[in-house]
């Protein structure tokens, strides 16, 4: 299997648990960006993360981050600009 296809496979597969128990993500970020509710839940074996917010039937994604972030991005900016 091609790197990008794993890399497709454990981003989705990265959803599952989150989408049983959402408080498993770690509010850290969100509290570090003075953000309320943001969490984030890594992918497995990859330097990606899902940013979401926890609703009482889903989970509202705001944005998935490539690469790690502190250390190639600043997530102030990237939600910035998405808004």
């Amino acid at each position: 299997m091609a790197l990008g296809e794993r890399m497709f496979d454990a981003a989705i597969a990265a959803l599952e648990p989150i989408e049983r128990m959402p408080s498993m993500g770690s509010p850290r970020l969100g509290q570090m960006c003075d953000i309320p509710g943001l969490r984030s839940w890594r992918v497995a074996g990859f330097p990606m993360q899902w940013l979401y917010f926890e609703a009482p039937d889903h989970l509202d994604v705001v944005r998935f981050v490539a690469g790690l972030v502190g250390q190639r991005q600043d997530i102030l900016a990237i939600l910035q600009d998405a808004g």
